[in-house]
């Protein structure tokens, strides 16, 4: 299996799967994403034919992996449902090599996901059942906990029936530690809604926005997305979105689009190469859906991203300019006809396609936003493109090309065209735009000032 990981746990070893799997002929085929549990000794003396698997998680649809950590006596396995966090506890089973049996035994845990992010680590893994928990969420600053492996298996014994939330949280001891809070959240709620895309597939989405908020339509609504290399996106303290956007009044919004790796290997193969085009479907069925809701309108709605969300960017600006007020573009691939020829473009080509083949014709072109510039059209948004010269991985020369034949063409003709662009190129920085700190605040705040500006012109607000 040459998609897949291995690690060991005393004197099992855990088989993380990338792709189907069928280790024993006319066997069981084992899912992508999934994590398999078999004696160690057994699969490395006598092979993949004579072992017995144990399937430690599956993933669904809407479930996947995210990692796992031991105790002494524990192991903690972190999924995501539906983007939600849930930590599962597991007994260390001391299984010697003639038994059958699983070398872990499920014994408590979240009984429900929650919008947040947890990572639990454990304290001395030689020593103790002792854990640290690492939380965080879009209106709670980063927190660390101390906790108790064995009281999940306490509480699933005791009082887990009840469904209350002090059983979902009986691992959790005591709080240590909290950054602190950047802005003021108390009147801000966090929620998660699905929009369905073009070929019926449900795309989840976080919102956050005031608890007393008007669906009127004329609410700043910040759509943010990425959709690639299977990084996912998911509850995380941010303080610039906090204090640039959601404290004047901004609702703000996170589409977990395919691409990414909400939902495992699966989610992001669906949106390689040919089947680009749905991670774009995706972000505009949740713009429509924003706009659908009465969250806002196209003339409040912006969208940011930067590097592949870059390229998402540019896909929205060409192929929907109807349904965004505003745009920001940041270190972009744009030129999907040259990308692998640029910098460290050639790395990615089993994300995109290769231009030099028959990928450029087959399905390249359809998501090259540098060649899908219509000339004919009367209106596109506004746009802000921002770059830096001493971008490593993704060239500059992107950004740079598309500006330049969007200012030309605006005036070719004679024809004045409702095409306002702006560009701004840090000289230094690397693929984050910014060098120090005071310069990504001041990139920070020239995005977010462009695009809340331009979404309430013309407004009492």
């Amino acid at each position: 299996q040459d998609d897949a990981s291995t690690s060991f746990v005393g004197t099992r070893m855990i088989i993380t799967l990338r792709s189907d799997w069928q280790p024993i002929p006319d066997g069981t085929t084992y899912k992508s994403g999934s994590l398999l549990d078999v004696h160690a000794d057994t699969f490395l003396t006598k092979g993949k034919e004579a072992c017995t698997y144990h399937v430690l998680f599956e993933p669904t649809e809407r479930t996947a992996y995210d990692g796992y950590t031991c105790t002494k006596n524990y192991l903690i396995l972190s999924t995501l449902d539906n983007v939600k966090s849930k930590l599962s506890f597991y007994k260390i089973e001391d299984n010697d090599e003639d038994s059958d049996g699983s070398g872990f035994t499920f014994v408590g845990g979240d009984k429900e996901a929650q919008i947040r992010a947890c990572d639990a680590s454990a304290i001395d893994s030689t020593q103790s059942d002792d854990i640290w928990l690492h939380t965080s969420g879009y209106t709670q600053p980063s927190a660390l906990s101390l906790g108790d492996a064995s009281k999940a298996a306490i509480a699933s014994t005791t009082d887990g029936a009840d469904g209350d939330a002090s059983a979902q949280q009986s691992y959790h001891i005591s709080d240590l530690k909290s950054l602190p809070k950047m802005y003021n959240a108390d009147d801000l709620v966090v929620s998660q809604k699905f929009a369905t895309s073009e070929d019926g597939t449900q795309i989840p989405y976080f919102i956050i926005h005031k608890k007393d908020i008007v669906l009127d339509g004329t609410n700043p609504t910040l759509l943010y997305g990425y959709g690639g290399f299977e990084i996912s996106l998911g509850p995380k303290y941010i303080a610039t979105v906090g204090v640039a956007w959601l404290e004047r009044g901004g609702v703000y919004v996170e589409a977990n689009i395919r691409g990414g790796g909400e939902f495992g290997p699966s989610w992001h193969q669906a949106g390689l190469k040919a089947n680009r085009h749905k991670c774009y479907e995706d972000f505009i069925a949740v713009g429509e859906d924003l706009v659908q809701s009465n969250i806002c309108t196209p003339s409040t709605l912006a969208a940011r991203g930067g590097s592949n969300g870059g390229l998402l960017m540019g896909m929205m600006y060409v192929s929907r300019p109807d349904l965004f007020g505003a745009i920001h573009c940041a270190v972009p691939l744009l030129d999907m006809k040259r990308f692998h020829t640029l910098l460290a473009g050639a790395s990615w080509m089993a994300e995109y396609g290769d231009p030099d083949t028959s990928d450029w014709d087959d399905f390249l072109h359809k998501y090259s936003p540098y060649h899908l510039i219509d000339e004919s059209n009367d209106k596109y948004p506004p746009m802000l493109v921002t770059t830096s010269t001493r971008d490593d991985r993704v060239h500059p020369a992107h950004a740079r090309k598309m500006v330049k034949k969007l200012w030309d063409l605006s005036d070719s003709n004679g024809k004045k065209r409702d095409w306002p662009v702006y560009y701004y190129e840090n000289i230094e920085g690397g693929h984050g735009g910014a060098a120090d700190a005071k310069q990504s605040a001041f990139m920070t705040a020239l995005a977010y000032d462009f695009m809340f500006d331009t979404l309430t012109k013309g407004s009492s607000s």
